[in-house]
């Protein structure tokens, strides 16, 4: 185990970054897992848990969050009648499916392997941030039949892959099917139980042999757990009530050039080490 002194900042990091992410996911409507996971992959890989499991760890732990932050959001923006709850019920089984196999290859996939496909992942969404207009359209209704499955399936896999929640996927799918941006979100939200709940529960109960930071169970790491959603908790609402005194659009677009500097550092990390 580090001591102390290498502890000491590495715990104030998580708290920083969880505080970011709760006032990410207010103020921008994204998904604070697009920040958890490199975020975790720096300060296990400081903390020397490298190995073939580390960005699995990293993947598991956000999705972990997901849960409870999801959980509080969807409830919110239902209160205020903002979730699509014919989109949840139609989508629910196709994400469900899709998270649980993402969780599965997920767990086959080599860290160097599940890291490049974040950055990937991660690069496309923020290209989308920057280059997006809200007139784009591929259709004005949600899709039905074997394109929903397609699309609810997809939402899931990936989301998995990259141990995030509905929105950093699940906000573009629908506002490019003619759903309003305010109940977007909203959905998305709901989409990130649908994602996190299954996909965590294979994480906790697969079994795995590779070496883990302490107090790691199944691919769930406890104590950065538990620091991310103190935090959440604490800086979510901030971001709500700043999203509603100033407009996010600038901001959001600063954000996409941050994460697709971090994207192209982790593709860097996995190609080349």
């Amino acid at each position: 185990m580090p001591d102390l002194a290498t502890l000491a900042p590495l715990i104030a990091v998580l708290l920083a970054t969880g505080a970011f992410a709760g006032i990410l996911a207010g103020l921008l409507g994204v998904g604070g897992g697009i920040v958890l996971v490199p975020a975790f992959y720096s300060v296990f890989s400081v903390l020397g848990y490298g190995g073939p499991a580390l960005m699995q760890v990293c993947v598991a732990t956000s999705l972990a969050t997901i849960v409870v932050t999801s959980w509080r959001s969807v409830r919110a923006h239902a209160a205020k009648g903002a979730v699509e709850t014919d989109v949840l019920r139609g989508w629910g089984p196709g994400i469900v499916a899709g998270a649980a196999v993402g969780a599965l290859v997920a767990t086959r996939l080599r860290s160097e392997t599940l890291t490049a496909i974040f950055a990937g992942l991660a690069l496309a969404v923020a290209l989308y941030m920057l280059l997006s207009r809200a007139h784009w359209r591929l259709a004005e209704t949600m899709p039905a039949g074997p394109s929903r499955w397609a699309y609810a399936g997809g939402t899931g896999f990936l989301s998995v892959l990259m141990g995030i929640g509905g929105g950093s996927i699940g906000v573009p799918v629908l506002t490019l099917h003619g759903t309003p941006i305010h109940r977007a979100v909203a959905t998305a939200a709901g989409f990130g139980m649908l994602i996190a709940v299954p996909s965590v529960l294979l994480f906790l109960i697969l079994p795995t042999d590779v070496p883990r930071p302490p107090l790691t169970l199944g691919l769930v790491n406890g104590p950065a757990f538990v620091l991310v959603i103190a935090m959440t908790f604490l800086t979510a609402p901030v971001g709500a009530g700043l999203a509603h005194r100033m407009n996010p659009g600038p901001l959001k677009k600063v954000f996409a050039v941050f994460l697709l500097l971090v994207a192209l550092n982790m593709l860097r990390k996995a190609l080349f080490g």
